[in-house]
């Protein structure tokens, strides 16, 4: 994007959010951006803030985010509510609820807590019948995440040229986890159902959930795991095993489709491996396509998470030679 086109983005977005507001002499600060395209802008002027919501629509279409906004709120699902919309032009005006996510609150001492409010709204949103229109986490989708390992992390960010040896390890690996994943019973999935996504809000609605537009229908494990094996912290292995068995129990009463907990622990192991290649390959795409270095940083912690399951699954053992050959010796 030009510098022309940006101050002209950077109008737009003040000129709407005067008008939707009401308020003509209001500015804007950033309040945050995410890993994709939107930007979100707090109001200076004004009590209570709010928050604008830049999606340009050439970018990234506002209209996935609004239409699951709406269907996880039809479910009690606590979202952000939208004050004002321009679809067309990639604006929303919606409620501030803060400069908090869990991520910048959760400590040791609170975070039984804050884990067990967040299990109350992913229950509910694991409860709510997917829209027919949703995508499916199907064999092309995990094999289409599953490479992004291979070709950025691998390949772009880590220099290797795959050999036929690797090649055939990953591919071996890769049905086992694509297999896994599709054997499990299936449920709204957030997809991206982590600390940073939520929100600590002042009401009896629990926290507020973000970032939910690619949602898809997929495996019962996938959200619990990126819960409690977050992308931007990391628990103690004890801690992670006490949340997956209270959140066992309580799908379990709630009648949610989950199965005895060995086999649902070996689900959320199996799934767990994927979405960690997954992210590797994505933080290695930040970096490299999109100028964001910052979320390699926490690419030994995804090391770390696989190190502590391959081992249990002799089935992923071409998975850890790969590891083993090509990762271990760039975190030495």
């Amino acid at each position: 994007m030009t510098s022309s086109t940006t101050s002209a983005r950077e109008q737009a977005r003040l000129d709407w959010a005067r008008s939707a507001t009401g308020h003509d002499h209001i500015d804007l600060v950033a309040a945050s951006a995410d890993a994709g395209f939107r930007s979100y802008w707090r109001t200076v002027g004004e009590s209570p803030t709010r928050i604008v919501m830049d999606s340009p629509p050439d970018k990234e279409d506002v209209r996935p985010w609004l239409a699951l906004r709406d269907v996880l709120e039809a479910g009690r699902v606590r979202v952000p509510r939208v004050l004002a919309r321009d679809v067309d032009h990639g604006f929303l005006l919606l409620e501030d609820l803060g400069a908090q996510t869990y991520l910048h609150v959760i400590v040791d001492t609170n975070a039984d807590e804050l884990f067990d409010d967040a299990v109350t709204q992913l229950l509910k949103l694991q409860a709510i019948t997917p829209p027919a229109d949703l995508p499916h986490y199907d064999e092309a989708l995990l094999t289409r995440e599953l490479r992004l390992f291979d070709e950025w992390f691998l390949g772009r960010h880590l220099g290797h040229e795959l050999d036929c040896d690797d090649l055939e390890n990953l591919d071996a690996a890769y049905r086992v986890l694509i297999d896994a994943a599709l054997a499990q019973p299936k449920v709204l999935v957030h997809r991206d159902f982590m600390p940073r996504n939520l929100m600590p809000t002042d009401d009896r609605d629990g926290p507020a959930v973000l970032d939910f537009q690619d949602a898809v229908v997929g495996p019962i494990a996938y959200d619990a795991l990126s819960l409690f094996k977050d992308a931007f912290l990391s628990w103690p292995e004890a801690r992670v095993d006490a949340w997956l068995v209270d959140y066992h129990r309580r799908a379990s009463e709630a009648g949610l489709p989950v199965p005895a907990f060995d086999h649902f622990r070996r689900d959320a192991d199996l799934i767990g491996v994927q979405r960690h290649l997954k992210v590797l390959g994505i933080f290695a795409r930040l970096n490299h396509r999109d100028h964001k270095p910052k979320y390699l940083e926490d690419a030994p912690r995804f090391v770390a998470y696989l190190d502590g399951v391959l081992p249990r699954y002799p089935e992923l053992a071409p998975l850890a030679r790969v590891i083993e050959r090509r990762v271990r010796p760039h975190f030495a």
